[in-house]
């Protein structure tokens, strides 16, 4: 069970706490009881905090890992599993490895990790830390082959790690990318009060799934007393199924670091971090050559742009593999180097955030946008969408349509209207804003993504008529069980009970009481977690109740059966008494 302690705030060395233990990991391949110690040392830290920190995160083991370490991505999208073949379970056998174990030579590791962000990549892999994408067959076998021979995966065929994603459709913020330094320049004209006006003019919600307000969040923490106030980059895209950050943080890296110096100025920031999901380490080579670039060009240090009293820079952190993280204060614990259990709020991160200081968190898209609109202006940006959300938003299009990839609409578009334009035909149901979104049948496809009818963190999971959403339903309760944070029992026990009753059911077991069970379930998950991730953890199950019960019912037996099986539960006692003929097995 993952830690659940919290501790007061603490003053970092320039190494991140996180970065520290990342290096350990990857120098030796676990974190060893004596690598805490030292690690508890280094930071004047009890040994109590950096034990609860190393078993909170998912990427970090406290058992050597193989040298060729594999994560094969569990989601529905870009995820092993298919009703043809089991991609993991293959290349398993063929290097003679169990998974979620270490080969006793230390050769190879495989396991399996939540969605790593490639749905629409085909099955996708991280191989020490690196994605492999496009899996088939074929590919398993040659990759076995050089584990098998010791190759290191830099001489590995180089179009193996490309990653080709297409935007579909362009609007507002893709069409033509943010010259560097326009934006600031012109906050610097206008000045800080006048800007943040403009933030404030154009409707800009933020583009994470909750929709506050971002010119209100950015005037709260500007008028917030505190030393030091901070900006902060939440570039944590766990929710299964998106991936449109992804490639904003490859594309779009001027624009991000652009928005966040805007934000910095109209807030008095002289601090920025950008908090990059671990499943993206990859990509932090590329940002640390952005920000490096925007040093030298004077958009980042001290006298940005010779503004005497304008001083900010950037730092980047990385996580260590945890979907809770993607909240904002479980983020700005993490940040603090501590295990990522949300806050009790009040108080908001506006006021009392990274390190007790007033704090903005943005996710990636609404910076980016930020920057477009004091580019472009207030006018500019909610001159498209609707009347209570201006602008557009991005998505992440993925599942069973021809033209997976990346599309920009203005807010109020149809359902109807992606289904078309992304080839999707014959479908029986779309997940949207991921797991903890909302599922919807074909009734609802004249629907509209906006914040006044559905609204999205960018996740458009498409499943046609042959998808069992049964099988879907599992995969979402076991991600739920095993990114729950552990901090309350709702979520930490409920979550885990969801996932059984639904196992229960697709394994053919399960009754019209189980059904009622899931609903009762459902409802505790939902109105007594802790956080806002914990709230809506049973929302895929709530839908598909209403819209698909036959999900469920065609999988039910009359009678009541028991949860586990009884036959299985007198192995230990056949294996003592050495007997294993039919009269010791249960009919």
């Amino acid at each position: 069970m993952k830690n659940s302690c919290q501790h007061s705030s603490l003053h970092l060395p320039q190494e991140h706490f996180l970065h520290r233990l990342h290096a350990l990991q990857q120098e030796f391949l676990h974190i060893s009881p004596q690598a805490m110690q030292q690690v508890a040392t280094e930071f004047n830290l009890p040994l109590s905090q950096v034990a609860a920190v190393v078993a909170f995160y998912s990427f970090f083991s406290t058992q050597p890992c193989g040298r060729f370490h594999i994560l094969f991505s569990n989601c529905t999208s870009c995820g092993y599993l298919s009703d043809e073949q089991n991609l993991m379970q293959l290349l398993s056998q063929q290097l003679h490895a169990t998974p979620g174990q270490t080969r006793a030579d230390g050769l190879v590791s495989i396991d399996e990790t939540s969605c790593i962000g490639l749905c629409n990549q085909g099955a996708s892999l991280l191989v020490n830390g690196i994605p492999l994408t496009h899996l088939s067959p074929d590919k398993i076998a040659q990759i076995a082959q050089r584990i098998t021979a010791h190759i290191p995966t830099a001489e590995w065929p180089v179009e193996w790690f490309e990653i080709n994603d297409t935007i579909y459709q362009r609007n507002l913020l893709l069409t033509a990318p943010l010259v560097p330094y326009d934006a600031l320049q012109k906050a610097i004209i206008h000045g800080a009060a006048e800007t943040l006006a403009i933030i404030q003019q154009s409707g800009l919600n933020g583009r994470g799934g909750a929709g506050f307000n971002t010119g209100q969040k950015w005037q709260l923490c500007r008028e917030a007393p505190g030393d030091t106030h901070y900006v902060v980059c939440n570039a944590d895209e766990g929710e299964p199924g998106t991936f449109k950050d992804r490639v904003l943080l490859r594309d779009h890296a001027e624009a991000l670091f652009e928005g966040m110096s805007v934000c910095a100025f109209v807030i008095g920031a002289k601090k920025g971090f950008v908090y990059l999901r671990a499943e993206y380490r990859y990509l932090q080579s590329h940002l640390q050559a952005v920000l490096a670039r925007r040093r030298t060009q004077g958009l980042l240090g001290r006298h940005i742009l010779n503004h005497l009293d304008f001083h900010f820079d950037i730092d980047i952190v990385v996580g260590a593999g945890a979907y809770i993280c993607g909240e904002e204060s479980a983020l700005i614990e993490s940040l603090e180097g501590k295990p990522g259990i949300p806050r009790i709020r009040p108080p908001f991160p506006v006021t009392h955030g990274y390190l007790g200081q007033p704090t903005v968190v943005n996710n990636v898209e609404t910076l980016i946008a930020a920057a477009h609109i004091v580019e472009h202006g207030s006018g500019w940006f909610n001159s498209v969408g609707t009347e209570k959300s201006k602008g557009t938003k991005i998505l992440s299009v993925s599942g069973d349509c021809q033209l997976p990839g990346i599309y920009e609409y203005p807010f109020g578009v149809r359902i109807q209207r992606i289904l078309d334009d992304c080839g999707a035909q014959n479908v029986q149901a779309v997940q949207i804003g991921g797991p903890a979104g909302k599922l919807i049948n074909v009734t609802e496809f004249d629907r509209t993504i906006s914040f006044e009818d559905i609204s999205t963190g960018g996740s458009f999971l498409v499943f046609g008529q042959p998808r069992d959403l049964l099988t879907i339903h599992r995969n979402f309760a076991h991600f739920f069980a095993h990114e729950s944070c552990g901090f309350c029992a709702p979520c930490r026990v409920g979550t885990q009970l969801l996932k059984n009753n639904l196992d229960k059911i697709a394994e053919g077991r399960g009754t019209t009481y189980d059904i009622e069970e899931l609903k009762q379930l459902s409802s505790l998950i939902q109105h007594h977690s802790h956080c806002g991730l914990g709230h809506t953890a049973a929302n895929h199950v709530m839908d598909s109740l209403q819209h698909f019960p036959q999900a469920f019912t065609a999988h039910l037996k009359q009678h009541f059966t028991a949860q586990f099986d009884l036959d299985q539960a007198l192995k230990n006692a056949r294996q003592i008494t050495h007997r294993d003929d039919a009269a010791a097995h249960l009919d």
